[in-house]
């Protein structure tokens, strides 16, 4: 197969804004998104979740179209627009056909310019988010998450909900909104991503037209890394039908060196149908309907965890199952063709991801706001190729040891209870 050649160009406007684009003359498409690197732990305390409110809030109006005239003008040209707030980044974006780009590159460059942040409209989007908050706070796989994050880096941002509090959301205020937005949304906090059919000077034009007269602001202070804890807590809800389990231990960041082996390791363990979780814990003995291990990882920081939920008699055996299997990864080598199996799900997925517009200008931003360069798909492909089965085993013992291990337990617990003497491997 011919080595593929990437198209990536990265140019800096003289205010810091940063554009990259990634011709694909074989699509018919083009994604497109500005990217803000204040994500919610960015916040204080006493503001948590504002981030998420203003990403909420430039849909209510801009000085120029009204929240219905924002939804009909994107619907008439067929394109999606999407946001998402994450503990690092802000993101606005948009998938056109490659005629409608400029439309759509108005519609979200006006969102991040021109919000109007009109009182009515906070009262309203309060009311809207204490909603979401209280929808989340009723899925106990999300209020576990939360419950489980805030343990293991408490009284740190990255331990916060990106949602906030209802506490904190009911005192948001247009002065606070107008504050934060002047001082995270400048050029320099910016990154616009595309990817499609598009030339990297019509994406260049396009961003200088609306950003180029923005003044910096000035550069960003770094991140403070977590500090981490590893608490045992036991949450009883006894209206839930499962109990919900959630084990895990501090990981790698986002950029190191050992990635490649993070994601090998947490597919054998728990990353798809024929890793080690789900064929002992469901297939073989069918205490769970969903049972599975994922990596979150940040600038400075990550973790490592596995979820499942089961039966209130059951817990105990799915807590012991999955210790079993973090001692068998400590005690012995993975063989080669279950090593084979791991790396070439993790190849596969990656190259259908980068099938998609969407994709390729998301992880155009990654690269860039974690690595400052761009990995070609072959040596990614070699890096995967690269993990041995005692690198597996090496990151195995790192990271499985029973003092680090944070474990979460929330539903009907019918008199169950845990310590660290159990999550012994």
């Amino acid at each position: 197969m011919a080595p593929e050649v990437r198209d990536i160009q990265r140019h800096v406007l003289p205010n810091g804004l940063v554009v990259i684009a990634e011709p694909m003359s074989h699509v018919r498409s083009v994604s497109i998104g500005i990217w803000i690197r204040n994500g919610s732990r960015r916040e204080v305390p006493e503001e948590n979740g504002l981030a998420h409110f203003i990403e909420h809030m430039v849909f209510k109006g801009t000085e120029r179209r009204s929240a219905e005239a924002i939804a009909r003008e994107m619907d008439s040209i067929g394109g999606m627009l999407d946001a998402f707030t994450s503990k690092e980044q802000i993101c606005f974006n948009a998938k056109v056909l490659d005629q409608n780009l400029p439309t759509a590159f108005d519609i979200i460059s006006d969102l991040c310019l021109h919000p109007r942040f009109d009182s009515t409209d906070i009262k309203n989007e309060q009311q809207v988010v204490l909603e979401e908050i209280k929808m989340d706070m009723d899925n106990p796989e999300y209020l576990l998450h939360e419950t489980f994050t805030r343990g293991m880096w408490p009284e740190h941002p990255l331990g916060r909900p990106i949602l906030g509090t209802p506490d904190t959301v009911e005192k948001f205020s247009p002065k606070v909104l107008h504050n934060r937005f002047k001082e995270w949304f400048a050029p320099d906090h910016l990154l616009v991503t595309a990817a499609g059919n598009v030339t990297h000077q019509q994406v260049t034009d396009l961003v200088a037209e609306k950003f180029g007269h923005l003044k910096p602001s000035g550069g960003l202070e770094d991140h403070v890394a977590p500090q981490t804890s590893a608490p045992i807590q036991l949450d009883r809800k006894a209206d839930l039908k499962q109990v919900h389990l959630c084990m895990g231990v501090p990981s790698l960041p986002i950029a190191h060196d050992r990635r490649f082996v993070v994601a090998v390791l947490n597919n054998l363990l728990g990353g798809g149908m024929s890793s080690r979780l789900f064929q002992n814990i469901r297939e073989k003995r069918g205490l769970a309907y969903a049972v599975f291990s994922e990596v979150t990882p940040y600038s400075d920081a990550g973790m490592f965890t596995v979820y499942a939920g089961t039966a209130k008699e059951t817990v105990g055996q799915v807590v012991d199952l999955t210790i079993a299997e973090f001692r068998a990864l400590k005690e012995s080598l993975v063989s080669e063709e279950e090593l084979l199996r791991a790396k070439n799900h993790l190849k596969g997925s990656l190259m259908l991801s980068l099938e998609s517009t969407s994709s390729r200008m998301s992880n155009l931003a990654r690269q860039e706001l974690y690595f400052g360069r761009f990995f070609t798909l072959d040596e990614i492909l070699a890096s995967i190729e690269a993990v041995t089965r005692e690198g597996v085993q090496s990151l195995a013992r790192e990271f499985f040891r029973p003092e680090q291990i944070s474990a979460t337990v929330l539903g009907p617990l019918n008199g169950f209870t845990l310590d660290r003497s159990r999550l012994s491997c």
